[in-house]
């Protein structure tokens, strides 16, 4: 029970990484909030998981949702241990076919709904909390049509190094996950992939990556047990790749 005690936050929870890290994080004995626009995919995830989890349905991009989401956990628990900013959106795009419609919408989410969630949460962290944030493995990468999300992600890399000198002396760790190639349904969709061509491009990636496969939620869920757990204490300003390798032999082409 490595998160025994602890109160943990996973914005997007409802579905895919941040569902299955609420799933572990419970069963390693937190109690875990987790937030999403989509009532019906809450409702469904508290179902599952059964205990230790509640919802809030709230817009990242909208801080007096997150507002909202903070007065409860106080209310209800008086304290966050586990901050993990999940909540993303993106869109394979060209230069020359970004609005400001589609700008606005992966940046908001992303980048001002990331900050939004320390604004709000930060006065109910003490001394030994940590702040997880999900940024991806292409910020390290030079994906075409990918320039509009990759910017946002990068954005959120930037605030592991300014967050963790700004927070040191109320002994708040900041880290970050960097999930590659993580196939979901809520990812594919989001993309507007076709189901039978992402399965043969996804198969056709894991003969590039140094693991031999595609990573999957698990993956990503581990790794953030750890980084939520007390095991991490002295793990602070760092991005994880948990990638199977694909970031260190880049150039491929994916």
């Amino acid at each position: 029970m490595r998160l025994s005690g602890k109160i943990a936050l996973i914005t997007g929870g409802g579905t895919g990484i941040g569902l299955d890290i609420a799933k572990k994080y419970v069963e390693e004995g937190a109690y875990v909030y987790i937030t999403g626009r989509r009532e019906n995919k809450l409702q469904e995830a508290v179902s599952t998981i059964g205990k230790n989890i509640d919802y809030v349905v709230a817009d990242v991009t909208k801080k007096e949702d997150m507002e909202k989401v903070a007065g409860k956990i106080k209310n209800e628990k008086g304290k966050l241990d586990i901050l993990i900013a999940n909540a993303g959106v993106g869109n394979y795009i060209a230069i020359e076919d970004v609005t400001l419609e589609e700008f606005n919408r992966v940046m908001y989410t992303n980048v001002l709904g990331t900050y939004y969630c320390a604004q709000v949460c930060l006065p109910l962290m003490k001394e030994g909390s940590t702040i997880i944030l999900n940024t991806s493995v292409t910020a390290s990468l030079g994906l075409p049509n990918f320039s509009l999300y990759i910017a946002a992600k990068s954005a959120m890399k930037s605030f592991i190094h300014t967050w963790t000198n700004e927070l040191r002396d109320r002994k708040i760790r900041v880290n970050a996950l960097a999930p590659g190639i993580i196939p979901t349904d809520a990812a594919g969709k989001e993309l507007g992939r076709d189901p039978q061509k992402e399965k043969e491009l996804q198969e056709y990636r894991a003969t590039l990556i140094p693991a031999n496969r595609v990573g999957n939620v698990k993956d990503i869920s581990n790794a953030a047990i750890f980084l939520g757990s007390d095991e991490s204490s002295y793990v602070n300003g760092i991005e994880l790749l948990v990638d199977g390798g694909l970031a260190a032999i880049y150039p491929v082409k994916l």
